[in-house]
């Protein structure tokens, strides 16, 4: 499938340091960029076509990235290693200082994805899975590729279908496919997902995150993320933290002596009457109350 890739894209204070290396494949595109991006630069990104982009090297601390103009600084999350981006989904980012970085940018034709991924998900849900974002920080299990897949753009040394089989590889490691056996909410967050968001919370010594943070845990802009949220668990993010909360103070109140006061400390609560509203609310009791109840019973 021939395919020449169509992107909108605007910088300030970004330029390529070494040429831009580039190969065309069956149905996708693979570029190299080795860039330096200025303190303040930006930069606005638009395809039609889904694209992937991988960096080499930490960027998180240098770059921030949003999905909306004015979404910066205001709503913002960090630049993480790897990111898919569905057709249509725009990128605008921002440099904090100067930083010299390199990435890797495929470009996918969606029919030759869907060819991909049709024949073991189904057509339905292989459409779900292009529209869903991802980006991720976890970089490791996708490196190797990466490495081996510059190398085939940088210089050809095997037939187009090696490095086709390393873009499909790529792409099924990053994409957010269903677990076999799994029940994912069709239009929703997956199941991945979720466990990536309560795994984010609980390792969170005071158990807050704003809907910004939780958004980006999971790849999605906040706006995006908060409609999904409630079509998955029925819940707004901020009720579904309050619950996850409330349930890390009855393990607490059950497993160790702190007090109520030290209970609410712990979690992040403003003090031990915001603690107990909104304990009451959720488990119908004062903590005090069911504490003492769970230790008769």
């Amino acid at each position: 499938m021939s395919f020449l890739h169509r992107m909108t894209c605007r910088t300030e204070g970004i330029h390529a340091t070494l040429p831009v290396r580039w190969r065309s494949l069956d149905g996708m595109v693979g570029v190299f960029w080795q860039a330096r991006g200025e303190a303040g630069a930006r930069g606005y990104y638009l395809s039609p076509d889904p694209r992937i982009v991988f960096f080499f090297n930490d960027v998180s601390s240098h770059i921030r990235v949003s999905n909306r103009e004015d979404g910066i600084p205001g709503h913002a999350r960090p630049m993480m290693r790897a990111l898919y981006v569905p057709p249509g989904v725009p990128l605008w980012s921002s440099f904090a200082g100067a930083h010299h970085f390199s990435h890797l940018d495929l470009h996918l034709h969606r029919d030759r994805l869907l060819r991909l991924l049709s024949p073991s998900l189904g057509t339905s849900e292989a459409l779900s899975v292009l529209n869903r974002p991802v980006e991720t920080g976890d970089a490791a299990p996708l490196s190797a590729l990466a490495d081996l897949l510059v190398a085939e753009v940088s210089q050809p040394r095997h037939h187009p279908v090696f490095a086709e089989s390393l873009v499909g590889s790529i792409a099924t490691g990053l994409l957010d496919l269903p677990v076999e056996g799994g029940d994912p909410v069709s239009g929703g967050l997956t199941p991945a997902q979720m466990r990536r968001l309560t795994g984010t919370l609980t390792a969170r010594q005071d158990r807050r995150m704003t809907v910004a943070e939780m958004a980006a845990t999971v790849g999605l802009s906040e706006s995006w993320f908060a409609a999904v949220f409630k079509q998955t668990t029925g819940q707004t993010p901020l009720q579904w933290q309050l619950a996850q909360r409330i349930v890390q103070a009855k393990r607490l109140l059950l497993e160790s002596n702190l007090t109520v006061a030290e209970v609410a400390a712990q979690l992040g609560f403003s003090d031990q009457a915001h603690l107990t509203r909104a304990f009451r609310q959720i488990a119908g009791e004062t903590p005090a109350a069911w504490r003492r109840m769970q230790m008769a019973g």
